[in-house]
């Protein structure tokens, strides 16, 4: 048997029913039953009446004052709509409906969909979380960054290794170290027609990186509210990059107070739970605090990541910006890390930034490989078109 096909304009009726949700502006005349009609019930508790005085059958929105209907909403809510959806409705339930506060209860984290904007509403909780709900926090924040590890670990290793392999070329190499293809250009002259060979004169190979520290890596994070995202990928990359030998990773993380999360990269959860996400911000402390950890200023790379909203001493972070670029450091600005696009920024310092020859730009997790691999190359960065 074929399976009956639905009356387009049936359908197209009840698509307009779940758009409109039935109030006095509903002229669809369609009636919901069964999964529709439970697909209808959780939209209204979310965008129901809004700001809107109810009049006639208009929808009220509410989930509830309780963890467990907030707990059955986000099961229903799963169960009706594809994940990317279930994430867009969990942000809009924090925003409209006070959703924050209930997820310091066990059964309402249990429930969500996790994903990164979810990890920094945890972050912003994190010191009002009591203890029955931290280890369940943990879970849904670890779920998350295992993801991101999944997903971005195996591309920025391979791609910084063959960067720090060419960063580190030598003249005299080992026969198995040999870069074959740059030695063969570099020797066209010596070829001998009579025996169709080269006779390489020179030897160009790669370093082996992996020996010792070849490069210095410095993400400094502005832990502002607006750059929740953000610090969820920076911790993600700081763990690869320090679990790679031959790279030295320090990760930083400011407002108006500087810390030095390096020594927990081993576990990015324990970086995310070790931030606050709020407060002023000091950019010019927070270099300050960086450059006095440079050692080696033609091997670093330091990533600032930050909105650039100032409320330290401008001049200052812009001469020590200038400073470090002078003595050898290769600093990077990003706006954000993230897929958001670039936030709010101030653009006075991302133009003072540009003039010094560091141009500010939003970077996406998939982007960052790339533009960490041309720093540590000193080659031009991989810098988007704007929008």
């Amino acid at each position: 048997m074929t399976a009956a096909v639905a009356d387009p304009a049936q359908e197209r009726l009840r698509r307009w029913r779940l758009v409109l949700g039935g109030d006095a502006a509903d002229v669809t005349g369609c009636a919901l039953s069964g999964q529709d009609a439970a697909m209808d019930a959780a939209l209204t508790a979310l965008y129901g009446k809004g700001d809107k005085p109810q009049r006639g059958r208009e929808r009220s929105a509410g989930l509830g004052a309780s963890a467990p209907s907030v707990a059955r909403w986000l099961g229903d809510i799963r169960t009706y709509f594809p994940s990317s959806v279930v994430q867009v409705m969990q942000r809009d339930a924090i925003d409209r409906l006070g959703l924050a506060t209930l997820l310091l209860e066990p059964e309402t984290l249990e429930a969500v969909e996790a994903d990164v904007h979810l990890v920094g509403t945890l972050m912003s909780l994190s010191k009002a979380m009591p203890d029955t709900t931290k280890e369940t926090a943990r879970t849904v924040v670890r779920k998350v960054v295992d993801e991101l590890e999944r997903r971005l670990a195996t591309r920025i290793r391979a791609t910084l290794t063959g960067a720090l392999d060419r960063s580190a070329r030598v003249s005299r190499p080992r026969h198995h170290d040999i870069d074959w293809n740059r030695t063969i250009a570099a020797n066209l002259k010596h070829y001998l027609p009579e025996y169709r060979t080269i006779v390489p004169e020179r030897l160009i190979g790669y370093g082996r990186a992996a020996q010792s520290v070849k490069k210095e890596v410095i993400l400094c994070v502005d832990q502002s509210g607006s750059m929740a995202a953000s610090v969820v990928h920076a911790s993600v990359f700081g763990a690869v990059l320090a679990s790679m030998r031959s790279v030295h990773t320090r990760l930083v993380v400011f407002d108006t107070a500087v810390v030095d999360l390096t020594d927990q990269l081993d576990d990015p959860v324990d970086v995310i739970f070790g931030t606050r996400l709020g407060g002023g911000t000091d950019i010019n402390r927070a270099l300050a605090y960086c450059q006095s950890r440079i050692t080696r200023p033609a091997e670093t790379v330091l990533v600032l990541i930050s909105d650039l909203y100032e409320g330290g001493i401008r001049d200052e972070m812009l001469k020590r910006v200038a400073a470090m670029k002078a003595s050898g450091v290769q600093f990077v600005a990003l706006l954000a890390l993230s897929d958001e696009g670039a936030p709010a920024y101030d653009r006075e310092h991302a133009a003072a930034l540009a003039a010094l020859g560091a141009p500010a730009f939003a970077c996406t997790p998939d982007l960052f490989p790339e533009v960490m691999a041309a720093a540590i190359e000193k080659r031009p960065l991989p810098v988007p078109d704007p929008a």
